[in-house]
């Protein structure tokens, strides 16, 4: 098989639900940062042969077809909507990544948008004649006894590995500490581009992170148990995509060409889904021949604390390269877009430091994705 390269990687702001960001249609905010991948690497939106869009909210039908659309790109791209939930973005620029080193394509859109803002409110149809009832988080499981509230398998997680309140919240104050830090010097050192601007606001950094402190953090409302609104990412809107091209097209790029490599994506436990990415990342290391200490950075999801506190522990990866820029924690969780930010993300730093770098992100129903990225030219 032949390789698969990452020659641009953009998200927009990540933005609270009601924010800057809750007037913009899903399609909008995924054009935002596909167009400006497609700028960045100097491909012409013809050369395009297609766009796989992570949604895990939206509503339905087959938004990534919009969403190329609205892109610009040729009608003859058909966009392929992926739902995995919270996974669905990685999983996208996964697959995307198959299908280059497949050699069914050379040039891919792939990432994830979503507007909690303006996601349809759900109703179940009774078969019996009665009222609709509404709803808000679909079944996981075939079990009802397995398929947990989200807040309250977080909260199981914690109790079952001893990780305490108050260890919830230091990761918090750290992720909001970091990615302010990160912010001030994005100012002072010219464009964030990592970021796409979107038409319609003058939004240009994510709009949540504050400055938390371990006593803000104690006074913060619980939610479930020991997790409480400091230390669970906040529903979001948001878009990220990253150009996933082969190896000719990558030779070109006028910028840094990232490697793709091992991609999985587990099922686990779904009582406990904040474990599972740790499979994930297991074998990722495993079939790239890594350690854990060898890796430079890794970007782990932060819909809870807890959750990412689990997945380093479990995976042995030093902290210390975890999220150097903050979380989402402090941006926000735009679910079907999350794992997407984390791939853009990585980009971004490996191009600075070089080396391999991996993402991980769980997702509801016990679902664990991991991907690795690799500078090595």
């Amino acid at each position: 098989m032949s390789s698969a390269w990452i020659i641009a990687a953009r998200r927009t702001p990540v933005a609270p639900r009601g924010g800057a960001l809750s007037r913009l249609a899903l399609h909008e905010l995924a054009a935002a940062s596909a167009r400006a991948c497609l700028e960045d690497a100097g491909i012409a939106s013809d050369s395009v042969e297609e766009l796989i869009l992570g949604n895990g909210i939206g509503p339905g039908g087959n938004p990534a077809r919009v969403a190329a659309l609205a892109t610009g790109l040729p009608e003859r791209v058909g966009g392929l909507t992926l739902d995995r939930q919270c996974c669905s973005g990685l999983d996208a620029v996964g697959l995307a990544a198959m299908l280059v080193e497949t050699g069914r394509a050379e040039i891919v859109l792939a990432g994830g948008a979503e507007s909690y803002s303006r996601r349809p409110l759900r109703l179940a149809t009774d078969p019996d004649g009665g009222p609709p009832r509404p709803y808000d988080q679909a079944p996981f499981t075939p079990w009802p006894e397995r398929d947990p509230d989200m807040h309250e398998a977080a909260d199981a997680l914690g109790r079952k590995l001893g990780i305490p309140r108050a260890e919830q919240d230091a990761w918090a104050v750290e992720s909001h500490a970091k990615a302010l830090d990160a912010q001030a010097r994005a100012v002072t050192t010219g464009p964030y581009r990592e970021i796409a601007r979107v038409s319609g606001t003058d939004l240009e950094q994510d709009a949540f992170a504050r400055r938390l402190t371990p006593a803000l953090a104690r006074r913060a409302k619980p939610i479930a148990g020991e997790i409480t609104s400091a230390n669970a990412a906040v529903a979001a809107d948001g878009a990220a995509f990253c150009l996933v091209v082969s190896e000719r097209i990558a030779r070109s790029a006028p910028g840094p060409a990232i490697r793709v490599g091992t991609w999985a994506s587990l099922g686990g436990d779904p009582d406990l889904p904040g474990l599972a990415p740790v499979s994930a990342i297991r074998h990722v290391l495993e079939r790239e021949a890594l350690r854990p200490e060898t890796l430079c950075a890794a970007e782990i999801m932060e819909a809870y604390a807890v959750q990412a506190i689990a997945c380093v522990k479990g995976s042995g990866i030093d902290p210390a390269i975890v999220n150097r820029r903050g979380g989402a924690l402090a941006r926000g969780h735009p679910v079907g877009a999350s794992g997407a930010i984390l791939a853009v993300r990585l980009y971004h730093e490996l191009c600075k430091r070089g080396g391999t770098g991996i993402a991980a992100i769980a997702a509801a129903g016990g679902l664990g994705t991991a991907l690795a990225l690799i500078r090595d030219r």
